[in-house]
């Protein structure tokens, strides 16, 4: 099992939630005190190092023009991370493909970063969020087919190495495709991609890439696994390994079940403070008509967790909290119930939960649950 430490690093100092509407794509940037931001920067560039400390790897995402995530250029943070960190993988999940205009430019900043890391890098791919659709000038429509293209043409501008290529495709020309510099890992860094329903596993499967799924508990997740590794038994390919699979999870091991469970009390602002209007949940054509069509006719989301208390989101597999023990048992369940997986994305830092209580998280999942769950699923352990 592999795991890392994410932060979505968020700016949570906002208005009372009753005076704006959304706190993506409109909320003004006037909110932000920029000596918060500096100092909140701060704060979660230590949390990374100290996991790296602790044997955690790290993981970073990217997100526009709201207060939930105060990283809009992963490439400059996964920089960063490459210099201040030592041993630690560092996963990008993901870059925004479908929102980004220039492919190869994405090639060129991700090379870059496995070089300042000496090949410590993993690429992950995402569609991106609807909200971002305005905030990035994109269109919603047909997302997961330039996502698809942008990772061709990313992987071919990685690993062709006998001077520029040229690229007609559907959503992206390129005349004269030639990096400088390669990536450090050869042929190519690892790549992930998210998935959220079983639909999007095949293509993923396809590629051997590993896939990743965000909260979306035991039913969800097991779904999404099961697709993958259906399809490569359906086209006679080995089973998969665990390592082809990952998990993020709202999570904080305290020294007790009291503490755990106050710790991710804090962790759930990342689930409440996401106040958005429909019209950016959902614009034309980020979705299948009939998922528009049920929202405009109130039925909730579901990935809407405003209404679930801590239980509940304990109950389905979205937070794994408390003691130690707790905590290990906790993860055991949810590995049994998806049929198994190798990558666990700690999201242990969100909200209000301080710096002092973060590190306290890593340090007592690094110290008392990490050594136990390799022995449970070691060669030579009780797991598998």
């Amino acid at each position: 099992m592999q795991y890392w430490h994410f932060s979505e690093t968020a700016y949570p100092y906002l208005p009372p939630e009753g005076t704006y509407d959304s706190v993506r794509v409109t909320l003004p940037n006037g909110v932000v005190d920029p000596a918060k931001a500096a100092a909140l920067w701060d704060r979660y560039l230590d949390e990374w190092q100290i996991a790296d400390e602790c044997g955690i790897n790290v993981m970073i995402n990217e997100h526009h023009a709201t207060a939930t995530c105060m990283d809009p250029a992963a490439p400059v943070i996964a920089g960063i991370l490459g210099r201040i960190t030592t041993d630690a993988r560092i996963l990008v999940l993901g870059n925004p493909v479908a929102n980004r205009k220039d492919p190869v430019r994405v090639a060129e900043e991700m090379a870059l970063v496995d070089l300042l890391s000496h090949g410590r890098l993993e690429v992950g791919f995402v569609r991106g969020v609807p909200y971002e659709v305005s905030a990035v000038n994109s269109r919603p429509v047909q997302m997961s087919e330039r996502m698809w293209e942008a990772i061709e043409l990313i992987q071919k501008a990685w690993t062709t190495h006998d001077g520029p290529f040229n690229w007609e495709g559907r959503f992206f020309q390129q005349r004269h495709v030639n990096i400088w510099p390669r990536p450090h890992q050869q042929p190519a860094p690892p790549v992930w991609v998210t998935a959220m329903t079983p639909g999007s596993a095949a293509r993923i499967a396809d590629n051997g890439f590993v896939v990743a799924s965000f909260l979306t508990g035991y039913e969800g997740t097991r779904k999404v696994f099961q697709a993958y590794r259906d399809r490569l038994a359906d086209t006679g390919r080995p089973a998969p390994g665990d390592d082809r699979f990952a998990y993020a999870a709202l999570t904080y091991t305290g020294r007790t079940d009291e503490e755990g469970l106050e710790g991710a009390r804090k962790l759930m602002w990342y689930v409440k403070a996401n106040k958005v209007p429909f019209e950016f949940v959902q614009p034309p054509g980020y979705t299948p008509y009939f998922v528009r069509a049920a929202g405009l006719a109130g039925q909730k989301s579901a990935y809407d967790f405003s209404s679930l208390t801590l239980e509940n989101l304990i109950d389905e597999g979205i937070v794994f909290a408390g003691s130690p023990a707790t905590v290990r048992g906790q993860i055991e369940k949810f590995h049994e119930r998806v049929g198994g997986f190798g990558h666990l994305l700690l999201m242990g830092q969100a909200g209000f939960l301080e710096h002092d209580e973060t590190v306290r998280g890593i340090r007592t999942f690094a110290d008392e649950v990490k050594p136990a769950i390799d022995a449970m699923f070691s060669p030579h352990g009780a797991g598998v």
